[in-house]
């Protein structure tokens, strides 16, 4: 069972980012802030889940939270800052959205760049430990996956619609045939060897 806060009184938002490893696509991140008393028998790392139950459970955060944001940053900008700091700015451009201002922040992961002056608490798998990080997973991967199957319908040969931009054997095969579009990140290995 996940943990619902990291401490009982301050106002805490969850961030969390999805696409970090994709070839093409932005990064995207969520920052989320339940209720303290918020309990979820479902919700977990958004990779844990089925397709089906990140809907149903997207539809739940964003009806249920004190307030959520969902931020990207685009494929043209990762190329330029380089995967890491875009992951960092994307949970930025979250919090800025945030209609409540969060007192500790919890960080998936490792590493963050300090936001305004709050708090944070880098914690790793943080997404499989807290309600609001494993709720910010859910909100980042659900509106990536939706980006990419938009993107998949205009761009077909590279299996987006199943692989979300991740260097699966059947994008490379298409990177190969086809060569790249306009949304993949050019700073990235999209074929390695070449």
């Amino acid at each position: 069972m996940l943990q619902s806060s990291f401490t009982p009184d301050l106002i805490e938002a969850g961030c969390d980012e999805a696409g970090r490893g994709c070839l093409a696509g932005p990064v995207v991140a969520a920052a989320v802030i339940l209720p303290k008393t918020f309990t979820h028998e479902l919700l977990n790392d958004s990779k844990q889940l089925s397709k089906e139950q990140r809907v149903i459970l997207q539809a739940e955060i964003k009806r249920d939270a004190l307030a959520w944001a969902v931020a990207e940053v685009s494929h043209t900008e990762i190329d330029e800052i380089n995967i890491l700091n875009a992951s960092f700015l994307a949970m930025h451009r979250a919090l800025d959205q945030l209609a409540i201002c969060p007192e500790l922040l919890l960080i998936d992961g490792n590493r963050f760049n300090p936001y305004r002056n709050i708090n944070f608490k880098c914690i790793i798998k943080g997404d499989a430990t807290y309600l609001s990080i494993a709720a910010a997973s859910v909100l980042a991967k659900t509106h990536r996956d939706e980006q990419m199957e938009k993107l998949a319908v205009q761009f077909p040969d590279y299996g987006w619609a199943t692989n979300m931009g991740y260097p699966t054997g059947q994008h490379r095969e298409g990177i190969k045939k086809f060569g790249v579009t306009p949304y993949h990140r050019k700073s990235f290995n999209l074929l390695p060897g070449n």
